[in-house]
């Protein structure tokens, strides 16, 4: 069964999405702070987290950073949850790691929807899923990537999005279409999500970053340099 654990310090917000993913099947938990999330999570890792901004002792995008910096949830799936609704703050949940965002107030219909689309993407590979350019490596089924044969550490949607550019190699890909195919019909975000993980994508690459291309007032592209 899914595991899903929800950090929100609001007890009837918390209370109800952990009742109705119950009630959708899954196995919920939920966490009004920070400490009680870290301790239930040095247990047990859940295959995805719903994680609130404003929380009373550590703010969601600090426990967003440390869940990317683990190695053990580095890729696991993370919505945010946030009553702010700026581009601003948006896009700051997103450089941070994270692969959704829902703003508050939301629908438990819609709640739920967006959760059971990142899991189908989550659960999306084929055997021996293996592609490369260059000194670029990633292995789909192993959800690894590395860099002349050093491992790179990506989020989810950093991982999706190296995959959807190695497969179409030298194809200029516009960011619609990125932000159709890697985050979901689905998705109501702006194209700008697209930029900010290119960006974060190209710094982990480090001097391979130079391979993924903007092309003007289109979107991107992997493959040789002109």
């Amino acid at each position: 069964m899914t595991k899903i654990y929800c950090v929100e310090d609001d007890d009837n917000i918390r209370e109800l999405i952990v009742y109705a993913l119950n009630n959708s099947g899954f196995d919920a938990m939920g966490f009004e702070n920070a400490a009680n999330f870290y301790l239930e999570l040095d247990k047990s890792t859940p295959d995805l987290i719903l994680l609130d901004i404003m929380l009373p002792d550590e703010d969601g995008l600090s426990i967003l950073k440390n869940i990317r910096q683990n190695p053990k949830t580095m890729s696991m799936p993370v919505i945010m949850l946030t009553a702010k609704s700026s581009e601003y703050d948006r896009v700051i949940g997103l450089d941070t790691g994270a692969d959704d965002y829902i703003i508050k107030p939301f629908s438990v219909m819609e709640l739920i929807s967006r959760i059971k689309a990142l899991l189908r993407r989550v659960n999306i590979g084929s055997s021996n899923n293996i592609i490369s350019f260059k000194n670029i490596v990633l292995n789909y089924d192993k959800r690894l990537v590395t860099v002349d044969n050093s491992v790179i550490y990506l989020t989810y949607k950093e991982f999706e999005l190296l995959y959807y550019l190695l497969k179409n190699q030298n194809i200029v890909l516009s960011r619609e279409k990125v932000l159709n195919e890697v985050w979901g019909y689905d998705f109501e975000g702006e194209t700008r999500t697209v930029d900010v993980h290119i960006g974060t994508l190209r710094q982990k690459l480090g001097e391979s970053g130079i391979f993924i291309q903007t092309i003007r007032n289109v979107g991107y592209k992997i493959g040789e340099r002109l």
